[in-house]
């Protein structure tokens, strides 16, 4: 393969960042004086230390170990072709963002390097810029020249652009007075339009309502199919292995495996699923988050949990999650995928009228979600969780937290019988004479 073929090339990336540890707390008046009085200096100190690092900038050195070092990526290698599709998965922490934001030069890394060849427009944050005293069509402009586009062009595209947000009505209208779902909206439809060589976007496909998100898919395969570079992050698996040929998994900084899409997001969805039929949450959650999925378990008909469904019986997946503070439009969600990291279906607890648009207040909650027998085909199904608050903000995403089986213990399907699902209809059958 020709040199000139390669669009990216990333050569070791490593990034590592510098973290406040715990201060020491003293129980006594005058340690607390003492330690008041020493505050300039230590202060000056801490901030300079923050950027000092060992020069090696390898594995040597004290630095590489110490306990206020955050490797966000380490040793990452890899190529991407001009006019090929690439996604990026991998839990939150696993150093995606980070290699958004090299690769879009926003930060440097602490080593290696990347070549680019050829410009780069980045969606990484949907909205940054927007000026909420500005009317919408204002914004268009001021949004469209930060992201790189030219007058003319935001002229040519502007009638576009307003159509694919749906905010025509509104567009004379100052910003501040937009709901948070509109603002996004026309945010992602001025990034869509750019038509730069090579593409970056880090999860946007998870804004607006359900019908955006659509419009969202249908754009970004529209980008994908003509012959731009583009690299994408998602947590929408459906999303990347229907755009992507290709990804990229990382997984604690390093890239864990890169291939084919379908492969890397099987292997992915299996890697840390619980086979038990329950999970449990190790982690409390920073103190700013809003709810915290505590559990998930698959139950039987007999509310007995189990990691093997009857395809000719109900089954029940149930939710338990914790809210801190009061919440409007608190969605909590499950994807269901099946073994080829194909997006089953997605449920959410406010399909059922009684919670959409209500206020929940502080407490536990336990969402029960009622599957139907004889919908989903024999085999192995994989399951993530997330909670939401509507067209404002992902509060938190457990991919691939359980896998359970659909088996046909006692009821047996017609051979050959093909599809995602295998619904039981029923059929009236006569003969005509």
């Amino acid at each position: 393969m020709s040199s000139n073929d390669i669009a990216i090339k990333v050569e070791n990336i490593s990034k590592r960042y510098r973290i406040g540890l715990k201060e020491k707390v003293h129980d006594t008046f005058g340690g607390a004086i003492i330690d008041l009085l020493k505050s300039p200096l230590k202060n000056y100190k801490k901030y300079h230390s923050l950027y000092k690092f060992d020069e090696t900038g390898s594995d040597s050195g004290n630095d590489f170990e110490s306990p206020d070092i955050i490797w966000a990526l380490r040793d990452v290698s890899f190529e991407v072709n001009r006019e090929e599709v690439i996604g990026v998965i991998g839990k939150n922490g696993s150093g995606k963002s980070t290699l958004l934001k090299i690769l879009s030069r926003i930060t440097d890394p602490t080593s290696g390097r990347a070549e680019i060849r050829g410009g780069v427009s980045s969606l990484l944050e949907v909205g940054t810029g927007f000026n909420h005293e500005l009317t919408g069509r204002e914004n268009v402009y001021l949004n469209g020249a930060i992201l790189g586009m030219r007058k003319n062009e935001i002229e040519q595209k502007f009638d576009e652009i307003i159509d694919f947000s749906g905010v025509g009505k509104f567009v004379d209208t100052p910003v501040k007075r937009y709901s948070s779902g509109m603002l996004v909206r026309l945010a992602f439809a001025v990034a869509a339009h750019l038509e730069p060589e090579i593409l970056i976007v880090d999860e946007v496909l998870a804004v607006g309502d359900a019908d955006f998100q659509k419009k969202c898919l249908g754009k970004m395969g529209d980008l994908a199919k003509s012959g731009r570079t583009v690299l994408l992050v998602s947590h929408n698996m459906g999303a990347i292995t229907n755009l992507c040929g290709r990804a990229l998994w990382l997984e604690n900084g390093k890239l864990k495996l890169d291939g084919y899409s379908s492969d890397v997001v099987k292997a992915y969805l299996h890697s840390g699923a619980n086979s038990g039929g329950v999970w449990s949450s190790s982690s409390t959650g920073p103190d700013d988050m809003e709810a915290k999925i505590k559990s998930v378990r698959i139950l039987s008909e007999d509310n007995q949990v189990s990691s093997l469904v009857d395809v000719g019986k109900p089954f029940k997946i149930e939710i338990s999650y914790d809210v801190f503070e009061p919440i409007r439009d608190l969605s909590v969600t499950y994807h269901l995928f099946n073994s080829e990291g194909t997006l089953v279906f997605e449920s959410m607890d406010t399909d059922m009228l009684k919670w959409r648009g209500k206020t929940r207040e502080p407490g536990r909650y336990l969402a029960t979600c009622n599957v139907s027998k004889h919908l989903l085909m024999p085999g192995s199904y994989n399951l993530s969780v997330h909670s939401f608050i509507e067209y404002v903000k992902i509060i938190e995403r457990q991919e691939g937290v359980l896998t359970f089986d659909v088996s046909e213990i006692g009821y047996s399907l017609n051979p050959g019988r093909a599809g995602v699902v295998c619904p039981a209809f029923e059929w009236d059958v006569s003969r005509v004479e």
